[in-house]
C-alpha cells in the first residue's frame, strides 16, 4: 500500500538490488555501488530493518538495534468465528489475540524474549521470510494463560507455529533522524513491531527532515542521537532487546528503569555511593543516584501512579538542601571544549546570548535553529583565552555535540571531555562554609561571584569550579579528574559532617529545578518552542552585533503575538502523589482545553503538587489568577492556581 502510494508519487522502487556500499566523501554521503554500480546521490535514508545495525557498521555507523524471535501460532479453523472479533491484547499476560480467515491467531511480547541468530550475531543477508525452529516450551505458558481468556483455544488444533525475527531498540522507540558519524545519512527504522501503524508518520518526519536540516517538533525520544556508540555494542543491545521487546505490553511506570545491560559506566566514588543506600538509574550510560534510602530501606523502586516510595528520601534531600548542604553528583553532565583563536567569534554565531570572551565567565544560552525552534540549552564558559567549555544535560550529549560541530567551521575543533571529569554539585547555605574547610582559596561573594569560575585547589588537587546552580541555592559545581574523584568525594563526604551534609539524588534536583523556576531540554522546552513563549527572552542578547542562527526568525517572532506561552501552576488541594504530576495533563479554563503540562512534581519544601506547562489564552496571568483553572488527571480534574513567579524566591546569586 505504501509503496504503490510512493509510485503514484514519483518515487522509483528497485527490487533485489542490493546495496554493496555505502559511498562517504569528506565525512559526507557521496553515492551508494548497487550491483556493482555506483550511483551518486547526496542524501541516503536507511530503511533496512533488522538489517540496519550491520549496514550502518560497515559505513562506521552506530544503529542500536537488534532482532528478537517473535513467537505466535495460527489454529485450525474455528467454526463460527466472527469476522469482525476485534483484536484483543491481554497486557497481564503479553498476549495479543485476533481472528485470522476464520482461524485465531496468539501471538505474545514476552519479558523474556530470546536473541536472534544467538550464536552468529548477524542477520542472513539472504534471509527473507524465514523461520526458526518451534520452540513450544517458551510459548507455552504464554498460551496457557491465552486458553484462560479463550476457553475454546483448549479444543483447537495448532495449523501453524511460528517463530521469526522482529528488531527492537534499547528503548523500544523508533530510529530516526541525521546520524552523527556521517553528514545527509538518515535513518528510519527500528519500529519495534508497529511499522505499519507508523509508516505514514516516520515517512512524514523524515522527508521534512531532509529538506529542513532540522525538525520543529518534540520528537527527541525518536531521534537517533539520544544514544551513544556503546548503545549498539552486542554486548549491551542482545542483552537489552530481551527486554524491551517486552515492554511493549509491559507497564509504562512513571520512573521505570530497564534492569538489563546495566553498569556500563560507573563513577569512581560508585561503591561509596551504594554505601549511603543509592537507588541507581541510568543517565547518559552512568549510574547515577535518584535517591537514597533512608533507615536501611531497599533501594529500590516500587512502582506506582501516585505515591512513589522515594518520596521521604526527596523530602529529606531537598529539605536538607535549602537547610545545611547538599552534595549531587553531576558527572553526567555532556561536557565539550573548543581551543581556537576563532572560539568566541564562532560560539558567537550559534549563541543567542552574548558569550563573555573573559577567563572565567559563564553563560546560560541557547542554539537555534533557522526557524527559532531551540535546539540547546546550555552554558558556556570562558576557561581562558581561545578556551571554551559548554555544558549541557546528560541525555543530549550526542544531539548537542552534532548541532554545535554542524555549524562551526571546519578549522574549528570540538572535543568531547565528558568523559574525562566527575562533577560535584555542593549546594545549599552551608556550602561556602564546608568547602572553605576542604580549601585555603577564596569563596567570599565579592571574590567569587555568581556565574564566574576559577580554578582552586583541594588537597593538592587542581580542580575547576563553578558558582551556578540548578537548585536555586547558594553552591558550586566542581570538575575533577576521574582519577581523584574518589579522593574528593570523600574528602567533601567527611568535611561535610560538620555541617549536616546529605548525599542527594536526581529527583531531588528536579523538585528544586522546579520550585526555582527552571526548565529542562526535552521536557519543558524543544524544537517545538521558541524563547519567547518559554519567557526565556533573557538569553537573546540584544548588545552583540552578530547574526547568530536563528536571530531572523525571533525577529519575525517578536513582532507577532505569542500563542502559547509557558505557565506555572500549583493544586490548590496539595498531597504527595495525590495525583501524580508527570506532563502531558490537560489544562483547563473552566470547560475548556487551554494547554497541556510539561512538567510535574511535588515540591516538599512548599508543600504544593507543582506543574509546568504551556498554555493558549488571550487573558493575561494575573486575569487568569480570578478564572477556574483546572488539570485533569486520570479523569479528574484538579482545581489549579496560576503562579506568577516561581515558589523559591531567595537571593542565592548574591549570598
Amino acid at each position: 500500500m505504501l509503496a504503490k502510494a510512493a509510485r503514484k508519487e514519483g518515487a522509483q522502487i528497485f527490487e533485489k538490488s542490493p546495496v554493496d556500499e555505502i559511498l562517504t566523501k569528506n565525512g559526507k554521503i557521496s553515492g551508494v555501488k548497487v550491483n556493482g554500480q555506483e550511483i551518486e546521490c547526496e542524501y541516503i535514508v536507511l530503511a533496512s530493518g533488522m538489517w540496519s545495525r550491520q549496514i550502518g557498521e560497515k559505513a562506521g555507523v552506530s544503529i542500536p538495534l537488534y532482532p528478537a524471535e517473535h513467537f505466535y501460532i495460527i489454529t485450525e479453523p474455528i467454526e463460527n468465528l466472527s469476522k469482525t472479533l476485534p483484536v484483543i491484547r491481554d497486557f497481564d499476560n503479553r498476549t495479543y489475540i485476533k481472528e485470522d480467515a476464520g482461524k485465531i491467531l496468539v501471538g505474545i511480547f514476552e519479558g523474556n524474549s530470546i536473541p536472534a541468530w544467538d550464536k552468529t550475531n548477524k542477520v542472513p543477508e539472504d534471509f527473507s521470510f524465514g523461520e526458526f525452529q518451534e520452540n513450544f516450551e517458551h510459548f507455552e505458558p504464554y498460551l496457557a494463560s491465552a486458553i484462560k481468556r479463550f476457553p475454546v483455544l483448549e479444543s483447537a488444533g495448532i495449523r501453524k507455529f511460528f517463530s521469526g525475527p522482529e528488531s527492537f531498540t534499547p528503548d523500544t522507540n523508533t530510529l530516526l533522524g541525521e546520524v552523527p558519524e556521517v553528514k545527509n545519512f538518515f535513518v528510519c527504522c527500528g519500529l519495534n513491531s508497529i511499522g505499519i501503524g507508523s509508516g505514514g508518520g516516520v515517512g512524514r518526519a523524515t522527508a521534512k527532515w531532509m529538506m529542513t536540516g532540522h525538525i520543529n517538533e518534540d520528537i527527541f525520544i525518536y531521534d537517533i542521537k539520544r544514544f551513544q556508540k556503546f548503545h549498539s555494542e552486542l554486548g549491551f543491545i542482545k542483552k537489552r532487546i530481551t527486554e524491551t521487546l517486552g515492554d511493549l505490553y509491559g507497564m509504562h511506570w512513571p520512573f521505570k528503569q530497564h534492569k538489563t545491560s546495566r553498569n556500563i559506566k560507573k563513577l569512581p566514588h560508585h561503591e561509596n555511593l551504594k554505601s549511603f543506600g543509592a537507588c541507581f538509574g541510568v543517565s547518559g550510560g552512568y549510574e547515577r543516584p535518584m535517591w537514597f534510602a533512608l533507615d536501611g530501606k531497599k533501594t529500590e523502586y516500587e512502582y506506582s501512579y501516585n505515591f512513589q516510595n522515594w518520596y521521604p528520601s526527596a523530602e529529606y534531600e531537598t529539605k536538607n538542601t535549602i537547610k545545611n548542604v547538599g552534595l549531587f553528583d553531576l558527572t553526567p553532565f555532556s561536557k565539550f571544549e573548543i581551543k581556537s583563536d576563532k572560539a568566541h567569534e564562532e560560539l558567537q554565531k550559534i549563541c543567542t546570548a552574548n558569550i563573555k570572551n573573559e577567563p572565567g565567565k559563564c553563560v546560560y544560552t541557547h542554539m537555534l535553529n533557522p526557524d527559532g525552534g531551540i535546539e540547546t540549552d546550555l552554558t558556556v564558559v570562558c576557561v581562558d583565552k581561545k578556551n571554551f567549555r559548554i555544558i549541557s544535560s546528560a541525555a543530549t550529549r550526542e544531539r548537542d555535540k552534532f548541532h554545535i560541530k554542524k555549524h562551526l567551521s571546519k578549522d574549528v575543533e570540538l572535543n568531547d571531555i565528558t568523559d574525562d571529569l566527575c562533577v560535584f554539585g555542593l549546594f545549599g547555605p552551608k556550602s561556602r562554609n564546608l568547602i572553605k574547610t576542604i580549601s585555603k582559596d577564596n569563596f567570599d561573594n565579592d571574590k567569587f561571584k555568581f556565574g564566574t569560575a576559577k580554578f582552586i585547589t583541594i588537597e593538592g588537587v587542581k580542580i575547576w569550579a563553578q558558582r551556578l546552580s540548578y537548585v536555586g541555592e547558594l553552591g558550586y559545581e566542581l570538575y575533577v579528574e576521574f582519577k581523584y574523584a574518589k579522593k574528593i568525594y570523600d574528602l567533601i563526604i567527611n568535611s561535610g559532617k560538620d555541617f549536616d551534609l546529605s548525599n542527594c539524588g536526581m529527583h531531588a534536583m528536579d523538585i528544586m529545578r522546579m520550585e526555582s523556576g527552571f526548565l529542562h531540554w526535552g521536557h519543558d522546552i524543544s524544537p517545538e518552542e521558541n524563547q519567547y513563549q518559554a519567557g526565556l527572552s533573557f538569553a537573546i542578547s540584544s548588545k552583540k552585533n552578530v547574526d547568530f542562527i536563528g536571530k531572523k526568525a525571533l525577529e519575525k517572532i517578536k513582532k507577532k503575538k505569542i500563542k502559547s506561552r509557558f505557565a506555572m501552576f500549583t493544586l490548590k488541594e496539595s498531597e504527595p502523589g495525590k495525583p501524580l504530576l508527570l506532563h502531558d495533563e490537560p489544562i483547563y479554563v473552566n470547560e475548556k482545553i487551554i494547554g497541556r503540562t510539561t512538567s510535574g512534581n511535588y515540591s516538599f519544601n512548599y508543600k504544593k503538587n507543582l506543574a509546568f506547562g504551556y498554555i493558549e489564552s488571550i487573558l493575561t496571568n494575573d486575569e487568569l489568577l480570578k478564572k477556574d483553572i483546572f488539570i485533569e488527571v486520570e479523569k479528574k480534574k484538579y482545581r489549579v492556581a496560576i503562579l506568577l513567579n516561581p515558589l523559591k524566591q531567595n537571593n542565592y546569586k548574591k549570598i
